[in-house]
């Protein structure tokens, strides 16, 4: 069933979709589809809360999106709807109904961890024989390891729903605390490193990738996706997304209609189609962001699904923050 004007409007995160979605979408139901992109959940929630945001599928990611839930801001999803809802990992529908009870209102779009990438070569020369750390989140957060690495650059993610917990968790405190004492904590830890921090980026790809920064907090996914490119471009420098002893930050990111979505029945038809095998399993062979969506699975290149900072060994996956 399609709304009678053949529109959708869509709010996502910007290098976030496979290539040809929107278009085989548009091809197949004649509907419009409007793509708009955001840099973090702050700029996500802030549309939101305002209200008319005009959006009828946005992408939040489930830890952030509890606070709009608790606030009404979604309608529920009718799973009636969803044909191909059968495809997801029930494991992976539990962990988000820590955040969405029953799953009435997110559908997963996909997963990764916040962590420390480095330009492998410019960081053991700006170390100078220094021994890499055992805990990769000692190169952004430990001034000897920082002022080091500050002649080549480091990046912090423009987000601070990201940078906060895993600067929480790094001093040992509750990634997502919210008593004061355990920010001043924090706080200190940062302003020590504050004056190495080259840049905090909302297009990390482009800059690992352009080389303005050696090491940097970013996604899982964006990190391999630069390794990626300069590989493809010709260059030399290996972009390693490393897995720290000290656990990078999961995220899961989910689809969500909006209380004043103006085309519910065409969002659904959206999310039922993402829902396929094939075209989860292309957000994770183009975009290096694994699924969970369990039937997309045979679909995934194998260098995609052996690929141990996509889809992690059982060790890694233990020392991830929640």
């Amino acid at each position: 069933v399609l709304d009678e004007e053949k529109v959708l409007n869509v709010y996502n995160w910007s290098d976030y979709i496979a290539e040809t979605l929107i278009a085989d979408f548009e091809k197949e139901y004649g509907i419009k589809v409007n793509y708009d992109t955001f840099e973090n959940n702050e700029a996500l929630h802030a549309k939101l809360v305002a209200g008319n945001s005009g959006y009828d599928i946005v992408i939040p990611t489930a830890g952030f999106a509890k606070k709009q839930i608790d606030g009404g801001l979604y309608q529920p999803i009718d799973k009636s709807k969803l044909t191909n809802y059968g495809n997801l990992d029930p494991d992976f529908m539990a962990k988000i109904a820590g955040v969405d009870p029953e799953n009435k209102h997110l559908v997963p779009w996909a997963w990764g961890f916040t962590t420390v990438g480095i330009n492998k070569q410019k960081v053991e020369k700006a170390l100078g024989g220094m021994a890499m750390p055992e805990n990769a989140w000692d190169l952004v957060f430990d001034p000897k390891y920082s002022s080091k690495l500050r002649s080549c650059g480091i990046a912090y993610l423009d987000s601070p729903s990201e940078i906060l917990p895993v600067a929480l968790h790094y001093v040992g405190k509750p990634a997502y605390s919210e008593n004061p004492e355990d920010f001043k904590a924090a706080r200190e830890m940062l302003m020590k490193v504050r004056k190495d921090v080259r840049l905090f980026s909302s297009t990390m790809i482009d800059d690992i990738a352009s080389g303005k920064a050696c090491a940097f907090i970013g996604w899982s996914g964006d990190i391999n996706i630069a390794a990626d490119r300069v590989k493809e471009t010709g260059g030399k420098d290996e972009i390693v997304p490393l897995l720290p002893t000290g656990g990078g930050l999961v995220f899961i990111d989910t689809m969500a209609i909006p209380k004043d979505a103006k085309h519910v029945n065409n969002a659904h038809v959206f999310i039922d189609f993402y829902l396929r095998a094939a075209n989860a399993a292309a957000m994770a062979n183009e975009m290096n962001y694994p699924t969970g969506n369990k039937a997309a699975l045979p679909d995934i290149k194998d260098e995609v699904k052996s690929n141990n900072t996509i889809f992690l060994g059982p060790e890694d996956t233990a020392r991830l923050i929640p």
